[in-house]
């Protein structure tokens, strides 16, 4: 590994890679390299759904703490994610093998990833996260946004059971959620329908 770059504990999910950017400091601020392609590995059809992907798209995400985003899932797409700032609580759920129908519950991976933080995540892994401070987090994509790879289930679905902490500040303690977010199906049923597809 690079003196860029310092890997995470093992993931149990294939092709899921935890680790965190290294900051260069002094009295001036700091300097943090958040990709690198060299340094990077190679974009395989494996882990990114597409043959000769490469990242094409850097989004900055910022949100307020409670909010919770996903459980987003992609067919086509890898993302490597960057937490530029702030803490968030990060669900991973492992849709392949329920896709493939090996397994009758998916594998589930929480951890949380404060500043400088950052998780790879490939195809077929649906993911997460819950802001548990004010945050910014930096994602590269390998699929420009058009919205025909924008799948999701209920962030609350019992078949994942992610376990979302009661979020304070919110009335009912549930997660602060985008439209879309709250009205996802459940996983069960994208599963059915990526089968069908």
């Amino acid at each position: 590994m690079s003196d860029r770059l310092s890997p995470g504990a093992p993931s149990p999910l294939p092709g899921v890679a935890w680790g965190a950017v290294v900051r260069h400091g002094d009295v001036r601020g700091s300097f943090r390299e958040l990709w690198r392609a060299s340094a990077f590995g190679a974009l395989d059809v494996e882990r990114t759904g597409l043959a000769g992907a490469a990242f094409v798209q850097a989004n900055l995400s910022t949100s307020a703490p409670g909010v919770l985003r996903g459980l987003h899932f992609h067919r086509r797409q890898l993302d490597h994610w960057i937490v530029a700032s702030g803490r968030a609580l990060v669900a991973l759920v492992d849709v392949r093998p329920l896709v493939a129908g090996t397994a009758g519950r998916p594998l589930v991976e929480v951890r949380e990833l404060a500043a400088d933080g950052t998780v790879t995540i490939p195809t077929g892994v649906a993911h997460g996260f819950l802001a548990l401070e004010p945050l910014e987090l930096v994602y590269l994509v390998t699929n420009e946004f058009d919205g025909s790879d924008e799948l999701g289930f209920a962030w609350d679905d019992p078949l994942a059971a992610v376990p979302w902490p009661a979020v304070a500040g919110t009335p009912d303690g549930r997660p602060i959620l985008s439209d879309r977010d709250r009205s996802n199906p459940s996983l069960p049923a994208l599963v059915a329908r990526l089968r069908a597809t």
